[in-house]
């Protein structure tokens, strides 16, 4: 296993291969299968988003192992339309395809870190990590 991987999302298929290396990158790493199974479902809500709002992208896993943390570290990137207001969709509840997925919220609230950068027309940006406890 590679310390950074990334997987392409084109097609919906691809959002089980970026959520199976998720699980299976947290697994040699160290964590539990609670935090396992938070990093796999974190995955899988970017890995929709990014086949749902922008068709393409990717998500790239780094393993961050210093004397301070270890951890994955999980970016995910499209070159999508952009989301107008983040704020809105940082809100719990909030949907535009009517799914029941937990969405950015949930992702936030699974990780222990979590960035989100958005520019109209430039895509989406989303940083996020989960360190071993």
């Amino acid at each position: 296993m590679e310390p950074n991987s990334c997987v392409n999302i084109h097609k919906e298929w691809d959002i089980v291969g970026a959520r199976q290396l998720g699980r299976e990158m947290a697994k040699k790493l160290g964590f539990g299968t609670v935090d396992q199974a938070r990093i796999a479902t974190a995955v899988s809500e970017l890995a929709r988003n990014i086949y749902l709002y922008a068709e393409k992208g990717q998500i790239c896993f780094e393993i961050i192992d210093n004397i301070e943390h270890r951890g994955l570290c999980m970016t995910a990137v499209d070159s999508g339309p952009g989301i107008s207001d983040i704020s809105q969709v940082m809100e719990d509840g909030y949907t535009t395809s009517g799914g029941l997925g937990a969405g950015l919220p949930g992702v936030k609230r699974l990780m222990d870190e979590f960035y989100i950068e958005s520019e109209i027309g430039n895509g989406t940006r989303i940083k996020t990590m989960k360190w071993v406890r």
